[in-house]
């Protein structure tokens, strides 16, 4: 858990808040409060459209609420699979190594900032700053490695008898579905991004209603590293948000880091949609 000195977060905040502008610090209490919205859709961030109920979003070390964060509904959700639709589009039409450069330059930002992500990921996730930095050392070593696989990707060229040959080529499916864990927020969002992106996907996540604050950070890294607007869009919720993003038509793949009854559910949804 983070520690209860204020020492350490009061030397921290100040970096924290020149990354996010949206992180504002109470002078009198050390703690931190959200201000700018969470969901992320077309390249910024956005209120849902159609926001339901209110999720309090906690600093473990306190106690204390860093925001209440709208879940989103089916509206919100299919505006950013549209966004991740269109996106895909421009996205899966660029070269491997086109891919490979982008990745490569969101790796690094990550790599450089990789001190202000960690301060975020322990003040809403609660680990040790220690932990944090660990696991986003491996976020953009995920990025980098995806990044190096993207200018390799290609199908075969297969012999036939009588001079005929077979080939096969690799095509990115299209818009896919991730939806993480409340214990790795940033790394478990570049897992699941790494692999899709590399391949020509886009993708629109779900973070935990825990831990929904670093993920959209990602996001914003992303657009700046060069990826087509809505490439990489975030919707915040539940249950009910979760179940839009599984049965929507328009989405391609499911990838669900969580618990086994809830994976069953997922694969459940997943298949009606079929």
């Amino acid at each position: 858990m983070l520690a209860q000195s204020r020492l350490p977060s009061l030397l921290l905040f100040p970096r924290l808040r020149a990354l996010a502008p949206g992180l504002a610090m109470s002078s009198a209490t050390g703690t931190v409060t959200v201000q700018q919205p969470l969901n992320y859709r077309a390249g910024a961030r956005v209120q849902p459209a159609d926001g339901g109920q209110l999720e309090e979003v906690f600093e473990p070390a306190t106690g204390r609420v860093l925001c209440k964060v709208p879940c989103s509904g089916e509206k919100e959700v299919d505006l950013a699979v549209q966004s991740a639709k269109a996106a895909f589009k421009i996205w899966s039409q660029m070269s491997g190594m086109e891919r490979c450069r982008v990745m490569l330059e969101a790796a690094r930002i990550i790599r450089e900032q990789r001190e202000e992500i960690a301060t975020m990921e322990t003040i809403n996730n609660g680990k040790s700053i220690f932990e944090a930095r660990v696991d986003i050392d491996i976020s953009w070593q995920c990025l980098e490695y995806y990044a190096g696989l993207a200018g390799s990707l290609a199908g075969e060229h297969i012999q036939l008898p009588g001079g005929s040959f077979g080939y096969t080529r690799r095509e990115p499916l299209g818009v896919c579905v991730g939806i993480g864990a409340w214990n790795y927020p940033f790394q478990i969002a570049c897992w699941k991004s790494g692999p899709a992106l590399a391949c020509g996907n886009a993708m629109v996540f779900k973070p935990s209603p825990f831990t929904p604050i670093s993920v959209v950070r990602l996001a914003e890294i992303f657009t700046e590293a060069g990826v087509p607007k809505g490439l990489f869009n975030v919707v915040q919720g539940g249950a009910a948000t979760g179940q839009f993003l599984c049965q929507h038509p328009d989405v391609a793949k499911i990838s669900f880091t969580g618990s086994v009854p809830t994976g069953m559910k997922v694969r459940h949804l997943e298949t009606k949609g079929l």
